[in-house]
């Protein structure tokens, strides 16, 4: 009954297959795609987001900065330090289309 076993409260979740099976998907079905890597925070272990040339983005978990840096590059998209460059201004434009919408 291993699959009924909840994770513990205040642990992270690991980056998965199925999370860098997500980031792979989106990065090749997408145009002009850039890599956001996000720092490890209190609750979440480190990210990388994905933003394409329309503003649409997805973020996952990855084990870790290198790890995100050499997926990107395996892909042939760009990454950078979200912390040190922030977020493009396209992202929230898609957001703000969304909310517009009715779709967020």
């Amino acid at each position: 009954m291993k699959w009924f076993r909840r994770q513990r409260p205040g642990t992270m979740r690991k980056s998965d297959n199925p999370d860098q099976a997500h980031l792979r998907e989106f990065a090749q079905t997408r145009q002009g795609v850039e890599g956001f890597v996000e720092p490890k925070t209190a609750v979440t272990d480190y990210t990388l987001l994905l933003v394409a040339i329309d503003g649409e983005w997805t973020r996952r978990r990855v084990p870790s900065v290198a790890w995100a840096h050499n997926f990107a590059n395996k892909l042939g998209i760009p990454s950078y330090d979200a912390a040190v460059v922030g977020y493009p201004p396209r992202m929230r434009e898609y957001n703000a289309r969304q909310k517009k919408n009715g779709r967020a």
